[in-house]
């Protein structure tokens, strides 16, 4: 009886660099929320917290700062991590609408973060009320939550393109055979096209315009109709507002040499790859998941360079949460099987 009782309450968390995401096994995605936090510099009072927060950036007087406390997929800023954690484990509580007993949590981190770093997380998390910790590594989760069968000796090639980080692993057996993990994702293509438009146009735009310019115009490096957008910032000659108009090759450009980098660590972690599983993988390909699978045309340029399949997750925004959630009983089955 006391152990069915807590049984409703395991919940998986993404930290993301972006994004905090929270699922539970019985109702889903329960949560999601930019991780930002804003905060009074005089005071240390948190102001807002997540979509509130985001809408700040760049945006705020003086002495308020709307500030990321993770950076590159790991905890840069302790005790605003641990706020922004309280703040979402309390609205998680509410939408699940139990009566908060402590929950099991399964986190996941970076498979490149250290020993430390981990640390830092199971403790925050530890401090928000958590009844147990568990660690689960980025691609497995990412690679559980796209439905690949994880638990089987075949080879699952995760390519997880997140905010900070992006992680490509070959998982078999539950485990990770091989991985890269590079600390470019989605912020560095915002930076590239922010010194970009800089460089070429003495303008100065946000973080939030140079987002909303990678989703709407921004393409993988394939051919593709050529499409303009307006954006506004500050012309950095003048100092006046003003309007330009940006074309999507231009933007292709910026992103050139990190979307390069990207497909280096897919290829050199094909590389490190035991050859009994290559076969695998030419049958069953590579499964984007992350924000970055979201990128136009990214499918289709990886096919052409790496030249096996390459699939994108059904929500590639959440199938990193949606694994952490589901990764307890993955685990199990995979330690009765080792043991």
């Amino acid at each position: 009886m006391g152990e069915d009782m807590f049984q409703s309450t395991e919940i998986g968390i993404d930290l993301g660099t972006a994004n905090i995401l929270v699922y539970s096994k019985n109702k889903g995605i329960i949560l999601n929320e930019p991780s930002v936090v804003a905060v009074d510099t005089t005071t240390k009072a948190v102001l807002a917290i997540g979509a509130d927060a985001k809408n700040m950036i760049g945006k705020t007087p003086g002495k308020i700062v709307a500030v990321r406390p993770m950076k590159d997929g790991v905890i840069a800023d302790y005790d605003m991590t641990t706020d922004l954690l309280k703040h979402i484990m309390k609205k998680a509580a509410k939408s699940i609408g139990m009566s908060f007993r402590k929950p099991n949590v399964v986190v996941c981190t970076p498979s490149g973060s250290t020993a430390v770093e981990r640390r830092a997380i199971s403790d925050a998390v530890k401090n928000c009320g958590a009844k147990n910790v568990h660690l689960i590594e980025e691609p497995v989760a990412a690679a559980i939550g796209a439905d690949l069968p994880v638990d089987e000796p075949v080879a699952n090639v995760v390519v997880d393109i997140g905010g900070g980080t992006t992680e490509v692993a070959i998982i078999s057996f539950g485990g990770v055979v091989s991985c890269h993990s590079i600390r470019i994702g989605g912020d560095q293509l915002d930076e590239d096209i922010v010194s970009f438009v800089r460089k070429k146009y003495n303008l100065l735009i946000g973080e939030r315009t140079a987002e909303q310019v990678k989703m709407e115009i921004g393409h993988a490096l394939i051919e593709h109709v050529p499409e303009a957008m307006e954006i506004r910032g500050r012309d950095l000659v003048t100092g006046l507002p003003k309007t330009i108009m940006l074309q999507s090759n231009e933007i292709q450009d910026a992103m050139r040499e990190s979307l390069l980098h990207i497909l280096e660590a897919i290829r050199a972690t094909l590389e490190d790859c035991p050859p009994e599983l290559s076969g695998d993988i030419v049958d069953r390909g590579v499964i984007l998941t992350g924000g970055g699978a979201l990128l136009n045309g990214i499918k289709e340029w990886l096919t052409e360079e790496i030249v096996v399949p390459v699939h994108v997750a059904q929500n590639p925004l959440e199938s990193v949460a949606i694994g952490t959630g589901r990764s307890l009983e993955v685990i199990d089955k995979l330690q009765k099987a080792i043991k």
